[in-house]
C-alpha cells in the first residue's frame, strides 16, 4: 500500500532546493531520495502544481523544500569546512518545469506590492491588535495583519520592544508578545489553595497587567499523582474562560520553594494557617514548639521534607498571642501582609530628639482661625483649613505639618519611612510611617499649640474656578479640633460649633459649595461606596460593623485637599521642579467590556472606550439610585476602573477628571506627599532641608515601592475588617439574612448581607441537586431539571452556615430551592421545624 503525507517532524530526509535542484540535507536513504530530485513543489509554495506522486515512491518525496543558504555569487551552498560537496543529480523534467513557479509567482508579487510599503502601526492600533488576539503572536502575524514587508522588520521588532518596555505588551516566549491583561498558553502558576470542591486554585508567578492577577481554576491531577498543594509551582496549559479568569491543566511541575514562614493557630501539634486560600496544615516535630500553647498565633518556618503526602514538618519560631484576645486580628493581619510594626532605635530617637520650631524665616500664621476637621477615631490631624469671601469669591488657606523639618533625606526617620511607605490604620491601632513622637506629638496640629507647617493660600471666583494660588512655609495655632459629626450638626442647625467665632462654619460650607459645583460641571467619577466601621468595645470585642456615613462636612474637607493638591502639582511644574504624581489612567478595554456586559443586565449602557469620560460613570449611578442593585453597580463601576498609582511622569488623574495631580496634604502618613513637600521647599527656596538630586533621581523606583506599600496597607486594613466581621457574624451562625448576588463563578456564588456588607460564598454542593451551567456574558448559574437561576444582584435569602475569625471567612446557604419545611426563620431569630 502506498503511503502518503509529509514525513514525520525533523526527519532527515527533509530536503532542501540549491539552484533548482533538491538535495539531500543528510546522508542515507532521506538524502539519496531527494538527490534524485523526486521531491515536488507542495501546495504552499505560490504558482506550484504539485506532482501526482510516482506509485511506489515514499512518503519522504513531499516533504517541503527548504532554499539553502547562499555564500557567494556562483550559487554554492554554505556547508561546514571540509565537508564534500552533495553530488547534484540531474533534475527531473517535472522538477526543472516547475521550478520557475515559485519564481513566476515572486514577480508577480512584486510587481502588485506598491511602491510605499503600509505604515508601521501605531501602538494604539498594535494594542487594539493584541486585545482581539486570542493569545501570542509573533512579529510575523503583525507584519501578515499590517501587510508590513520584510524591510520593515527591524522597525516593527524596535515597536514591539517598546511597547513591551512600557508595559503596553507583556513578553511571552522569546519571539512573541501578547497583551498585558492576557496570559500566554503555557504560563509558569503557583497554587495558592483550592476552591470550595477540593480542586486548586492558583494565580501567574509573574504579572504585568493591572489590578489583581488572573485566578487559575486547575484541574485535578491524574490517578496515581500527588495532589497540586499551596505553594507549588507548575507550568501550566491556560484556556481563557472570562475576564481574569482561566483554566490550567498541568503541563509540567517545576517545584517551587516553599514559604519563607508560616502564620497560623497552634493547635494539637499543628499550625492551621490563617490565609483562607491554603487549606493544608504543618506537623510541628516534637521540640520544634517553641513553648507555644493550643490557640496561640505562631510564625513557623518549614524544614526540610520529602513527603508528598500529609502535612509537611515546620518549627515554630514566634510566638504571637492567643486567637481570640483583642488586638489578635489586627496582630495576624500585620504579619500577614509583612508590614513592619517596629521602629529601629536610631528613627526612635531621632525623633525624641525633636523641637518645635520658631517663627523665624516663616510666615506667621497664628492670628488666623485654622481648624482641623478629621473623623472621631482620627490619632493624628496634619491639616487645618480657614475660609472668607474675597473679592466676590473665596479665599481658602489650607495648611499641613511641615514633616520636612523633621524628617531630612537620608536619615534613620527618612528611611525607615521610606520603607513603609504609609501609615496602616486597623480597627484597633495604627501601625504609623513615622514614631509617635511626631505623628502624634510635633508633627500633629494640635489645638491652642505652635506648629510649623507648609501652606497654600488659594483664591477662587463665585462659580469654584481657581484664580491664582500662593504656597509659604510658616508657624500656625489651630483655633479648635473638630470632627466631622460636630461640623455637620452645626451647619444643619445654623450654629457655630464650638471654639469657633460668628460665622467661620457658614463661611467654610460657602466656599465649598463653589468649590462643589465647580467639580460637578468638570464631571468626575463620583462612588458612593459605603465604608464598613468596626465598633469596639474596651475589651477589643466587636460591638457593631455599621457603614460609616458620607457627610457634606467629609466632601468639604475633600473638596479643599483636592484643590491643594492641584496647586502643589501646577507649582512644580511651574518651577520646573520634579514631581511625584498621583495618575489615575482610564479604565483598560478589557475592563469595560466586562463592565459593559455587567450594565446591560440592567439595562444601563456606556459610550465606546475611546468616548468614555468620568461624567458616563456618574451617569450610570445616577440611572440606578435607589434601585435596589445600587450598591452593586457601584462596585462593579469601583472594580472596572483602573488603580491609582504613583509615578513621576504625569498620566493626569481620570476619575477626578483633572490634567494634574499631586498628593500635598497627608505627609505625617504618606511618603509621597513628604517629596512634595520637599520639592516644593528646594523650588521655592524656602529652606535647605528640600528635595536632594540624588532622591529626585530615584523618583521611578521609589514610585513603583511607595505603591506597592499603598496596595499593601489597603489590603491588610480590608483583611482586618473581614476578620472583624467574621467574629461579629460567629455568634449568628444559622439566622438568615436579606442579601444580594455579588459574585456568579463555577464553583457557586458569593454574597454579600444588605444589613452589613458581610460577603461569603455558597458552594456549589449546597445549591438544590441538579446541573448548573455558567453563563459568563449574562454572570447567571441556572440548574437543568430545577429551572432555577441565579443571576448577579438578584435578591436572596442567605443563611449563615459558618463563620471562621482566623481566616475571615463566611459560607451561606440560600433558601431558593428548598422546601419550606424546616427552613430556618428570618434574619435575627430562629424558627422551629413546622408541625
Amino acid at each position: 500500500m502506498v503511503r502518503r503525507g509529509p514525513p514525520a517532524k525533523g526527519h532527515k530526509a527533509r530536503a532542501r532546493k540549491v539552484g533548482g535542484v533538491a538535495v539531500g540535507a543528510g546522508h542515507g536513504k532521506g538524502s539519496a531520495w531527494a538527490a534524485r530530485g523526486k521531491a515536488t513543489p507542495t501546495s504552499s509554495q505560490p504558482g506550484a502544481e504539485r506532482e501526482p506522486a510516482r506509485e511506489g515512491a515514499p512518503a519522504r518525496e513531499e516533504a517541503p523544500r527548504r532554499p539553502a543558504r547562499h555564500d557567494g555569487e556562483d550559487g554554492s551552498a554554505s556547508r561546514p569546512h571540509g565537508a564534500k560537496p552533495a553530488r547534484a543529480a540531474a533534475p527531473h523534467r517535472a522538477t526543472s518545469k516547475s521550478a520557475a513557479g515559485p519564481q513566476a509567482s515572486a514577480r508577480r508579487r512584486a510587481a502588485a506590492r506598491p511602491e510605499e510599503p503600509p505604515a508601521l502601526p501605531t501602538k494604539a492600533a498594535l494594542r487594539d491588535f493584541l486585545a482581539g488576539a486570542p493569545g501570542r503572536v509573533t512579529k510575523s502575524d503583525i507584519a501578515r495583519h499590517f501587510g508590513l514587508t520584510s524591510d520593515q522588520r527591524p522597525a516593527l521588532r524596535l515597536l514591539m520592544r517598546e511597547m513591551a518596555a512600557e508595559g503596553g505588551a507583556a513578553q511571552a516566549g522569546k519571539r512573541g508578545i501578547i497583551a498585558p491583561s492576557r496570559l500566554p498558553e503555557i504560563t509558569p502558576v503557583e497554587i495558592t489553595g483550592t476552591d470550595p470542591d477540593g480542586d486548586p486554585i492558583a494565580r501567574p508567578v509573574s504579572w504585568q497587567g493591572e489590578g489583581r492577577p488572573p485566578i487559575v481554576y486547575m484541574h485535578p491531577e491524574p490517578k496515581g499523582q500527588p495532589a497540586l498543594t499551596a505553594g507549588e509551582r507548575v507550568l501550566a496549559r491556560l484556556r481563557m474562560i472570562g475576564p481574569g479568569k482561566y483554566e490550567g491543566r498541568t503541563f509540567k511541575r517545576i517545584g517551587g520553594a516553599p514559604p519563607a514562614r508560616i502564620l497560623g493557630v497552634f493547635e494539637e501539634g499543628r499550625i492551621i494557617p490563617t490565609d483562607r486560600r491554603q487549606r493544608g496544615t504543618w506537623q510541628v516535630p516534637p521540640g520544634e514548639e517553641m513553648g507555644a500553647k493550643p490557640g496561640e498565633i505562631v510564625l513557623a518556618e518549614p524544614l526540610p521534607s520529602t513527603r508528598h503526602f500529609g502535612p509537611k514538618p515546620a518549627r515554630i519560631t514566634e510566638r504571637l498571642g492567643v486567637m481570640g484576645e483583642p488586638r489578635s486580628v489586627s496582630l495576624v493581619c500585620i504579619h500577614a501582609h509583612g508590614i513592619p510594626d517596629v521602629f529601629p532605635a536610631e528613627a526612635v530617637q531621632q525623633a525624641e530628639r525633636a523641637r518645635g520650631v520658631t517663627a523665624r524665616g516663616r510666615t506667621d500664621l497664628r492670628d488666623i482661625p485654622l481648624v482641623t476637621i478629621d473623623g472621631e477615631d482620627a490619632r493624628d490631624f496634619d491639616d487645618a483649613v480657614f475660609a472668607e469671601p474675597h473679592e466676590g469669591g473665596w479665599r481658602i488657606l489650607v495648611a499641613i505639618a511641615d514633616v520636612a523639618h523633621y524628617v531630612t533625606p537620608a536619615s534613620a526617620l527618612d528611611r525607615e519611612a521610606w520603607a513603609r511607605g504609609n501609615s496602616v490604620y486597623f480597627p484597633d491601632r495604627v501601625v504609623p510611617m513615622l514614631p509617635e513622637a511626631l505623628s502624634n506629638g510635633w508633627c500633629s496640629l494640635r489645638p491652642r499649640e505652635d506648629r510649623g507647617c507648609l501652606f497654600v493660600d488659594m483664591r477662587f471666583d463665585g462659580e469654584g474656578r481657581k484664580t491664582s494660588h500662593e504656597f509659604g512655609r510658616g508657624i500656625m495655632r489651630s483655633a479648635a479640633r473638630l470632627t466631622y459629626e460636630e461640623l455637620q450638626q452645626a451647619a444643619d442647625a445654623g450654629r457655630e460649633a464650638a471654639g469657633l467665632a460668628d460665622g467661620h462654619v457658614g463661611r467654610l460650607y460657602g466656599a465649598f459649595r463653589a468649590l462643589f459645583a465647580a467639580r460637578v460641571r468638570r464631571g468626575t467619577l463620583d462612588l458612593d461606596v459605603p465604608e464598613r466601621k468596626v465598633v469596639l468595645d474596651d475589651r477589643g470585642r466587636v460591638l457593631a460593623v455599621t457603614p460609616r456615613p458620607r457627610l457634606d462636612a467629609h466632601r468639604l474637607i475633600e473638596e479643599f485637599m483636592v484643590a491643594a493638591n492641584v496647586c502643589a502639582a501646577e507649582e512644580l511644574e511651574r518651577l520646573g521642579q520634579p514631581c511625584m504624581y498621583r495618575v489615575h489612567d482610564r479604565p483598560s478595554d478589557q475592563k469595560m467590556e466586562g463592565l459593559r456586559q455587567f450594565l446591560g443586565t440592567f439595562g444601563v449602557n456606556l459610550p465606546p472606550s475611546d468616548r468614555l469620560h468620568p461624567r458616563d460613570f456618574a451617569h450610570v449611578l445616577e440611572k440606578v439610585r435607589g434601585e435596589p442593585h445600587e450598591r452593586l453597580v457601584n462596585e462593579a463601576v469601583l472594580r472596572g476602573q483602573s488603580q491609582a498609582a504613583y509615578a513621576p511622569d504625569n498620566l493626569g488623574h481620570f476619575g477626578l477628571a483633572l490634567p494634574r495631580y499631586a498628593h500635598f496634604t497627608s505627609p505625617i502618613r504618606r511618603y509621597a506627599d513628604l517629596l512634595v513637600h520637599r520639592a516644593l521647599i528646594r523650588g521655592l527656596r524656602l529652606g535647605k532641608d528640600g528635595l536632594e538630586e540624588t532622591e529626585a533621581a530615584r523618583f521611578p523606583d521609589t514610585g513603583e515601592h511607595i505603591t506597592s506599600t499603598e496596595r499593601r496597607a489597603a489590603a491588610a486594613e480590608r483583611d482586618a475588617v473581614d476578620r472583624y466581621l467574621a467574629a461579629f457574624m460567629a455568634g449568628r451562625v444559622g439566622e438568615s439574612f436579606d442579601a444580594r448576588i455579588s459574585g456568579v463563578t463555577r464553583f457557586g456564588l458569593f454574597v454579600t448581607l444588605d444589613e452589613n456588607g458581610a460577603s461569603g460564598i455558597v458552594p456549589l454542593g449546597s445549591l438544590p441537586d441538579d446541573r448548573w451551567d455558567l453563563d459568563e456574558a449574562t454572570q447567571t448559574l441556572a440548574g437543568r431539571r430545577t429551572r432555577l437561576t441565579f443571576t448577579l444582584g438578584q435578591a436572596v435569602e442567605a443563611r449563615l452556615a459558618e463563620a471562621t475569625p482566623r481566616t475571615g471567612g463566611m459560607v451561606f446557604h440560600l433558601m431558593q430551592g428548598l422546601p419550606a419545611r424546616g427552613r430556618p426563620a428570618p434574619k435575627g431569630r430562629q424558627r422551629g421545624r413546622r408541625g
